[in-house]
């Protein structure tokens, strides 16, 4: 019984950021519970290495690169998906960036505008054209990978702390709005995971330290901790949950 609530068998999922680190955790994760999955970046080659994984694996995915500052590559994304399988059940928003570690009274306008531009106004706009196809369908799921930097401010990372809360409430207004048609949204909010993205911050000694002695587990997560949560949470083990900010840090912020 308890692995039919966990299955996404038959069911399409689009991945963002899905070539690497939690993304690719989370594509491959998807696609061994029994989902198509698609999975998008700005590189085609990272990408494909990532299918092939897939389907050494029994799985089928497709590659598709889109760039998620670009409205027409999100356009084009979310119609290739609906051309290649006819439908999107599950939507996990995870392409992020954050070029800058600063103090925001150095944190210059562009450096600001292309946080905000990739990690909140690309989820919004790529959730509005998941959510009209789910619309169609008569229901969905919505996962935004968010952080604890939206929970409480990271220092050196103003900028990109203030674009996670901004998720984190984005989770909770479309959660209110399309809860009605049964389109679940909810947001993952990870601590520090080891993959390159957040290499800047597990390479520092000093800053691990200090991040270890109030984390209870004593260590930060790995990528497919992060893709198994991720899992339980647009499966029907999560069926009545939308509008949650699921914290998932060893304890950090108790």
């Amino acid at each position: 019984m308890g692995e039919e609530f966990i299955s996404l068998h038959g069911k399409v999922a689009l991945v963002t950021g899905g070539s690497r680190g939690i993304g690719r955790a989370i594509a491959i994760t998807f696609a061994k519970a029994g989902a198509n999955v698609v999975v998008s970046s700005r590189k085609q080659a990272n990408l494909e290495q990532v299918v092939a994984e897939i389907e050494a694996g029994g799985g089928r995915a497709l590659a598709v690169v889109a760039h998620n500052r670009e409205p027409e590559d999100l356009r084009r994304l979310v119609e290739r998906v609906q051309l290649e399988f006819g439908r999107l059940d599950i939507l996990v928003n995870n392409a992020a960036t954050n070029p800058i570690m600063a103090p925001l009274m150095d944190t210059d306008e562009k450096a600001f505008d292309t946080i905000m531009d990739t990690n909140v106004k690309g989820y919004f706009l790529l959730s509005q054209l998941a959510a009209r196809l789910m619309l169609e369908q008569g229901g969905g799921c919505i996962l935004n990978i968010s952080s604890i930097g939206g929970l409480s401010p990271m220092e050196g990372l103003g900028a990109y702390c203030i674009s996670k809360a901004a998720i984190n409430m984005l989770t909770k207004a479309m959660a209110v709005e399309l809860g009605p048609y049964q389109i679940r949204v909810n947001a993952l909010a990870p601590g520090i995971v080891q993959t390159r993205f957040s290499q800047a911050l597990w390479d520092n000694s000093e800053l691990m330290s200090q991040e270890m002695s109030r984390t209870p587990l004593r260590r930060i997560a790995q990528p497919e901790e992060i893709a198994r949560m991720a899992l339980v949470i647009v499966s029907n083990t999560a069926s009545y949950m939308t509008g949650q900010v699921v914290v998932l840090d060893g304890g950090s912020l108790i």
